[in-house]
């Protein structure tokens, strides 16, 4: 019997392993590597959060479990997603991500990338085939077909503030025809995103939508001050987890075995302690502080001789093929400070899953204005992981500090409160696991995907209405 039931229990295992790696290949939450759309904002946000209506009634819809998706009033219509690129990075993953739910609810949805290289690419290869296979049409960014979608569409979503040559490029003498069916979804923050080039079309479509009331904040006055033009009326909405990362979050055997398997080829013990970034290796992710704050932390237990567990840092977001100048920058210090046993170095990736079942902190370093929004510190919540994250950008309107994670300042005075932060999980297991517990039920009541459904139809619902009456005017 003993021997039947560890067999049970062995082919259990390979099950859920099988059934973990399905999920990954439908990709598990959108967003995991954000390139430098999704870079900045800064500024404390709590006072936004009181007047946000649609997060509340969001909260209210799934609370009572609503059933019919939110967007079902989106039905037959017609919708125009263009993207200035398709990457694994944030902003074109989650105007998928947006793709793949208008499709649930019968919308017909048309697909262009305004700037795609000229050689083949495999990553673009794979990500339009997985459109296709979901009813997803993928247009060439020119020529008339593209021009009569633009035209007959009932709503047409501009992905990020690049996107915005595209209608000069491509409609020409019809922008004016198409502006007041637009609806612009902005993600960057770092300066030279405001040109007049990319958003001279902003004042005049049906609105912006961003992800966070600090980003909002910044390109209300920065769009004002540098380039004289005033933003159409703005939406925020706040980001959520998917359904598929939910669940493998939520499963107590999901987890195991992803837990082991990523130790396991990482060389980390179960009883170690592992510090993780997930983010594309770029200074503005702050990287190297957060190793020098890690190397740091690790001198101050040495010297108080403190009884803690051997601990890990990986960095999840490199790109092997094109080891840039600041990876090398990384990698050479991790040699100088002889850190090689205990920094580990991970390839970029659509499936981070696996590493957030892993390990034991996520760290937010990202630098100057912070995060847009950050949707990877949501996941790590939904995983109960406390987060370090710095005290900038909409990180601050995800994380409460002291209660689901700590922050820090920007730039190179962080580095020694995050230091002492990383002391502070380390030898306090209690307020390590309380915090990540607070920070998953955060999550449970604003940070889904049902939240972020409702938010979006609120949107879609008013933009839509405005483009009808503008229409008959």
């Amino acid at each position: 019997m003993a021997k039947q039931a560890n067999n049970a229990w062995i082919m259990q295992k390979k099950k859920w392993s099988l059934v973990v790696l399905a999920l990954f290949s439908l990709s598990t939450a959108m967003v995991f590597f954000m390139r430098t759309a999704f870079d900045s904002c800064n500024a404390n946000s709590s006072r936004f959060e009181d007047d946000n209506r649609a997060a509340a009634e969001a909260v209210r819809v799934v609370r009572n479990d609503a059933g019919p998706s939110p967007l079902r009033f989106m039905k037959s219509k017609l919708v125009l997603l263009v993207s200035h690129e398709l990457s694994l990075s944030g902003g074109p993953l989650l105007l998928m991500e947006l793709a793949f739910l208008l499709r649930g609810v019968g919308s017909e949805v048309v697909w262009i990338t305004s700037q795609k290289p000229p050689e083949s690419d495999e990553v673009i290869y794979s990500l339009e085939n997985k459109m296709l296979d979901r009813g997803v049409q993928v247009l060439s960014a020119k020529g008339q077909k593209a021009i009569d979608t633009a035209l007959k569409a009932d709503l047409v979503i501009l992905n990020t503030a690049v996107a915005g040559k595209w209608l000069d490029a491509v409609l020409r003498e019809n922008v004016p025809r198409v502006l007041p069916n637009v609806l612009w979804w902005i993600h960057e923050m770092r300066g030279h995103y405001f040109k007049v080039e990319y958003v001279k079309h902003l004042p005049f479509v049906a609105g912006a939508m961003i992800d966070s009331h600090t980003t909002a904040e910044y390109w209300k006055n920065r769009t004002r001050e540098r380039l004289g033009i005033k933003m159409p009326k703005t939406y925020v909405v706040h980001l959520g987890n998917s359904k598929e990362l939910m669940e493998v979050a939520e499963d107590s055997v999901s987890r195991r075995v992803l837990r082991e398997h990523v130790r396991e080829s990482l060389g980390v013990r179960n009883e170690d302690l592992l510090f993780a970034i997930i983010n594309s290796v770029s200074r503005g992710k702050g990287q190297d502080l957060f190793l020098r704050a890690f190397h740091e932390s690790l001198q101050f237990i040495k010297e108080k001789k403190l009884q803690v567990p051997s601990m890990h840092a990986v960095i999840v977001g490199s790109d092997m093929d094109k080891q840039t100048k600041f990876e090398t920058e990384l990698r050479n210090f991790v040699i100088e400070k002889k850190l090689q046993d205990c920094v580990h170095f991970v390839n970029k990736t659509l499936t981070v899953a696996p590493y957030l079942a892993s390990i034991d902190v996520l760290v937010q370093n990202s630098q100057a204005r912070g995060e847009c929004f950050g949707r990877i510190t949501i996941e790590a919540m939904a995983f109960q992981l406390p987060v370090l994250g710095t005290a900038a950008g909409g990180t601050m309107e995800i994380v409460v500090n002291g209660s689901t994670g700590l922050l820090h300042p920007v730039g190179k005075e962080g580095v020694a409160s995050l230091k002492n932060n990383i002391v502070k999980l380390t030898t306090h297991v209690e307020r390590r696991l309380t915090m990540g517990k607070k920070g998953y039920e955060r999550v449970k009541e604003r940070f889904l995907e049902p939240h972020m459904v409702q938010r979006i139809a609120l949107v879609l619902r008013e933009v839509l209405q405005k483009a009808k009456s503008h229409a008959n005017s």
